[in-house]
């Protein structure tokens, strides 16, 4: 059995047409594809990031271990001509000063990727200078805040000319490598760098803002792609929920174009076989009933004049009885295809005047009608509603005597009330009321020649015009009619 529960979730949180729930179900794979992707990417991009910068903090470390080396075997007397040498000609990938202690650095923190290479290149120095008393450092750490030498330096006071081949400050200042080994006794080396890839950090990330909005560009993408695709998936469709929504109301419906996908091509033949075969139906069926009313005519009169020559007065006049019940019966079949089946044009259809008008007609010297209307016109055939409505007032005026009438716009929508003062139908007669030949019992009291077929003309009438009747009691009494019909836009 359907879930109520996943029935109330499926209305309040999704679209109501195809459309819209398409477009959802579309977003959803597309989000979660993506998604998925991402992650998969991500962790892809991470691994391949901590093994780029592992290697090449491995190389560096390799480097920096020859250069400590190095400055460690060279004389006193020539390290300050060397170091002026590689500060103004280049010659090597750091920048170079020397300190009588280790400088405080502030380094770059909370990020794994740095935790991992700082590790591994500390690794490296250590186990590639074993001579040395204290253990090298290694840290990263931004330009802004970065101390070059023991008498509090910045490397924002350098001269550009000797950090513009080896650190990266503008215009994106990159994070600095730094190492500092102490070559010997009170001597530390301080050496600066970046790595090979200046934004290894940003890398790493997959959540930058470019990717999210590449992600986004993409998932907007596939959501106008799906929008129109489907829109003209569902074109088809909707021709067809017009098509069926005019059956019915339309003398001459018009067949669906047999155009879409091949299922689409499938259910609008199909449509239009069976639109073909009610049409046929319905026109076989009047013909049909029409030949046989019009044909049991003759019979009925010819019994007439045959119970003339009867001589028992008692039996002529039961026979009279019952030929002009048959006779009735006959003509209300008769009136009852030509009222549900009159061929109009649809006009602009004033229904202010026309129930003024019924209003005023007498049909019956003691009934009382009270008609108070708004002015409000729809679309409809003239002739077919005001039999529509006729039947209505009549039924209310042989049931009730005193009859409202009310006529207001709703919305979009034009509302006839009618209300009569007699004693109502009980709920459980509702819907039989419009079943022909149906006839309650206070109705064969009220009214003895009735056939029981006003409501249901009424009804086939309203509704081939797209709208609605119904039928309640009234709290004070009496039953009460409401059309329901599609109003024009006021003038």
């Amino acid at each position: 059995m359907p879930n109520p529960e996943r029935r109330r979730w499926t209305r309040r949180y999704l679209p109501d047409s195809l459309l819209g729930r398409i477009v959802v179900v579309m977003a959803l794979g597309v989000i979660s594809a993506q998604l998925v992707g991402t992650l998969l990417w991500a962790r892809q991009l991470r691994e391949s990031a901590r093994a780029e910068a592992l290697s090449a903090g491995h190389a560096i470390a390799l480097n920096a271990a020859g250069s400590i080396r190095f400055f460690r075997d060279l004389p006193p007397q020539f390290r300050p001509i060397l170091i002026e040498q590689l500060r103004t000609m280049g010659g090597t990938r750091f920048f170079i000063n020397v300190n009588k202690a280790r400088v405080p650095v502030q380094p770059v923190e909370g990020n794994g990727l740095v935790d991992a290479v700082v590790e591994a290149m500390q690794g490296d120095l250590t186990r590639n200078l074993a001579g040395n008393t204290q253990a090298p450092s290694v840290a990263f750490a931004w330009p802004e805040s970065l101390q070059v030498s023991d008498d509090g330096r910045m490397v924002r006071d350098l001269p550009d000319s000797w950090v513009e081949a080896t650190l990266l400050l503008r215009p994106r200042p990159a994070p600095v490598l730094v190492i500092q080994a102490e070559f010997e006794p009170g001597r530390w080396l301080y050496l600066a760098t970046t790595m090979p890839d200046p934004y290894f950090l940003e890398n790493a990330n997959p959540l930058t803002w470019d990717r999210v909005a590449l992600q986004l560009v993409t998932l907007l993408t596939a959501l106008v792609i799906s929008v129109l695709l489907v829109r003209g998936l569902i074109r088809p469709l909707n021709k067809i929920a017009s098509a069926a929504n005019a059956f019915g109301s339309d003398t001459a419906p018009e067949s669906v174009p047999e155009t879409g996908t091949a299922e689409l091509r499938r259910t609008a033949r199909a449509f239009n076989e069976m639109q073909a075969r009610i049409q046929g139906y319905l026109v076989d069926r009047e013909r049909l009933f029409l030949g046989i009313s019009h044909g049991l005519k003759t019979p009925i009169m010819r019994l007439k004049l045959r119970t003339e020559l009867l001589d028992d007065d008692t039996l002529r006049a039961e026979f009279h009885e019952d030929l002009d019940d048959l006779d009735v019966m006959v003509k209300a079949a008769l009136q009852s295809v030509k009222d549900t089946d009159i061929h109009e044009n649809l006009t602009p259809v004033r229904l202010d005047t026309l129930l003024a008008r019924l209003a005023q007609r007498p049909i019956h010297p003691d009934a009382t009608i009270e008609c108070t209307a708004e002015p409000v016109s729809v679309l409809g055939k003239p002739l077919a509603l005001e039999r529509a409505l006729s039947n209505l007032l009549d039924n209310a005026v042989l049931y009730g005597e005193r009859v409202q009438v009310r006529l207001s716009l709703q919305g979009s929508r034009a509302l006839v009330e009618v209300r009569d003062f007699g004693p109502g139908i009980a709920q459980a007669s509702m819907s039989a009321a419009f079943e022909p030949h149906v006839r309650l019992s206070h109705g064969q009291q009220q009214n003895r020649t009735g056939t029981g077929l006003g409501l249901g003309i009424a009804r086939n009438i309203i509704q081939a015009h797209g709208g609605e009747i119904r039928l309640h009691n009234h709290a004070e009494g009496g039953l009460v009619v409401t059309v329901l019909l599609a109003a024009l836009p006021a003038d």
